[in-house]
């Protein structure tokens, strides 16, 4: 009984990740081109010095993959122009990357339905730490490409 909840969960996360990072790309651009109440930047991220100065973000978030090229998508690994046009494209996929994150992570109760409270544990701290640390470099990254469009912006 118990190895049909290992494969739940060995093939569930993938077909979920799979399946948002799929379904995100599918966004019209038009809905990503702004910031909304999920992405917006936050007074305590200070422009970004928070993820710079307390997380060290610089340091880490090289090592994350970008699963967009795998799937078709922007690839986000590395700044390859400079031009105003490129920059707002990255910006709206840094969008787009966050919010598949965030529904990814939305997707951890599903696994709650077949799973022993142990597991469930288990399941929550896979999910934050593979979803969180993504969702954090496309705020930094976001904030880092604001200051290179527009020098001047307002945070919530």
């Amino acid at each position: 009984m118990i190895w049909p909840i290992i494969a739940a969960n060995l093939l569930g996360w993938p077909i979920i990740h799979l399946a948002i990072g799929h379904l995100s790309l599918r966004i019209p651009e038009r809905f990503l081109k702004y910031d909304n109440w999920l992405t917006a930047p936050r007074t305590w991220e200070s422009d970004g010095r928070f993820y710079r100065n307390w997380l060290r973000i610089r340091r880490w978030k090289c090592l994350l993959p970008d699963g967009a090229p795998w799937l078709g998508g922007f690839p986000k690994k590395r700044l390859q122009a400079r031009t105003s046009e490129y920059l707002e494209r990255f910006q709206i996929e840094t969008r787009r990357a966050e919010l598949a994150h965030w529904c990814m992570l939305g997707a951890l109760p599903i696994f709650f339905l077949w799973n022993p409270p142990w597991a469930r544990w288990v399941m929550v701290i896979y999910a934050v730490l593979v979803n969180l640390p993504c969702i954090l470099a496309q705020r930094y990254n976001r904030m880092v490409l604001g200051r290179l469009v527009c020098p001047r912006r307002l945070t919530i």
